[in-house]
């Protein structure tokens, strides 16, 4: 399957949940939230536990954290890390990151990261999880507006659609 095909199946998938477009965004929002943190193997796991909570849509909390992939995840640890020694107030020892980032870029699995992480001190740990906390609530609120909007439009074509007779999906 080429990628534009694989897409096109993702998006079709997408506009076709049936949820409220309010559980619908949350759950992404939920999904980008804990997506942010740099917890990889628990990452889903953690948003479809807030989804259940907040009573949000799984399937699109589950999707959301896929904002964390092997593509950028150098920027978003770095990031979480540097907002993290920030606001914590401590001094960043640039050799413990260099480890990470060095297992990063290799393809280390992901539990050998979060094993480097926890290894390098409670400090450190502290300063990744706070970073994170805040980098998500930084990027996963605007998201909800986003898709709540998005969701909104899709129902609202969907329905207009339907009144017209013409119900299916069209193929793009």
């Amino acid at each position: 399957m080429n990628f534009e095909r694989q897409l096109k199946y993702y998006y079709l998938k997408l506009i076709g949940l049936r949820d409220e477009p309010h559980e619908l965004a949350l759950g992404i929002a939920l999904g980008i939230f804990t997506g942010m943190m740099p917890i990889i193997p628990f990452q889903t796991a953690l948003a479809v536990t807030l989804a259940l909570f907040f009573k949000a849509s799984k399937i699109t909390a589950a999707l959301g954290t896929w904002v964390s992939n092997p593509l950028n995840w150098y920027f978003l640890y770095y990031y979480s890390y540097k907002v993290g020694t920030f606001l914590l107030g401590i001094p960043e020892k640039k050799a413990i990151f260099s480890s990470i980032t060095a297992a990063m870029k290799s393809g280390e699995a992901p539990m050998v990261l979060v094993a480097k992480i926890v290894h390098a001190g409670s400090t450190i740990v502290a300063a990744f999880l706070v970073g994170g906390f805040v980098m998500g609530i930084v990027f996963g609120a605007p998201s909800y507006f986003v898709f709540l909007r998005f969701f909104k439009y899709v129902r609202a074509w969907r329905r207009s659609r339907k009144e017209r007779g013409n119900w299916r999906i069209p193929d793009r």
